[in-house]
């Protein structure tokens, strides 16, 4: 890997990165564009123009281009027909990708945000760009939301999703979603910042035997959070996420197969990441 091209490269990261009014300022920047009329309707438009916030303004903690062409890329071969993105931020993944699943014929993505002021900004720029019929978003905590879905029968499936939330939930949310029964034989995971800021547990979960994780099962009752790995780096990134002190102790269901590898990639920033994609393939009775 020869890194990022440097004329895609975000501003870097200040001590305060995200929650300090940029993400209004993006909707301004936006909206405010000359050739507006042109970027209507157009998801590739309303991309570059966030991007040219993030290169020329502020950083914003998107997946980028590069990251993002390799989910684009799967979505394309998978073909989903429904969709779930963990953490829209601003709307710039559920754009990318939620235009992809558009394309690949499938019906619906739906983008939980916790933030419901980043919701409303996800919901500003999705109609901007012409993609209200396929992405819905969805307000509220991630697992709370997922609950919600599948009671009401919004959700039954998921074919494909997007791991981009508060870190130490990527584990204890995708064990909530075989609790449900959601992931089924063939959905394809895609989770990000595997490698920056890194997430050890759910790696380690996703590569896990069934044998390994039925014992895991077997000798404990429940899961706190943070995990102790995760050190000061992920308090810091998410100082403004209250409420997390313990996440659910959903057992999952340790039979599902997986097959899992790393795609490395880069960071808007340059700096070197990854996509952990994960496929199953299976049960094992």
């Amino acid at each position: 890997m020869n890194g990022l091209d440097k004329s895609k490269e975000y501003k870097q990261k200040t001590e305060t990165w995200f929650d300090d009014g940029r993400e209004i300022e993006l909707l301004h920047f936006v909206y405010n564009k000359p050739d507006l009329a042109e970027i209507r309707g157009s998801p590739s438009r309303v991309l570059q123009a966030i991007d040219e916030y993030g290169r020329s303004q502020k950083y914003l903690m998107n997946v980028g281009e590069d990251k993002g062409k390799i989910v684009a890329d799967l979505i394309a071969d998978v073909k989903p027909e429904t969709m779930v993105e963990l953490g829209g931020y601003i709307g710039y993944s559920c754009i990318l990708f939620g235009g992809a699943v558009k394309r690949a014929g499938g019906k619906r993505y739906y983008s939980l945000e916790r933030n419901p002021e980043f919701a409303a900004v996800i919901a500003s720029l999705v109609d901007l760009a012409g993609l209200s019929d396929v992405v819905k978003v969805v307000v509220g905590p991630s697992d709370t939301s997922l609950k919600r879905l599948h009671e009401d029968g919004s959700l039954d499936r998921i074919d494909m999703m997007f791991l981009d939330h508060y870190k130490p939930a990527y584990k204890t949310d995708l064990k909530l979603c075989e609790e449900l029964g959601l992931i089924k034989s063939g959905t394809v995971l895609a989770a990000d910042n595997v490698i920056t800021p890194g997430n050890p547990p759910y790696l380690e979960y996703v590569r896990a035997s069934v044998a390994d994780k039925r014992k895991a099962v077997e000798s404990s009752d429940q899961e706190t959070a943070p995990d102790a790995r995760f050190k000061d780096q992920t308090a810091k990134q998410y100082h403004k996420r209250q409420g997390d002190e313990t996440l659910a102790a959903n057992k999952g269901n340790p039979n599902l197969i997986y097959e899992s590898k790393l795609m490395k990639s880069w960071e808007p920033t340059g700096e070197e990441d990854g996509v952990e994609v994960t496929r199953c393939v299976g049960v094992e009775a």
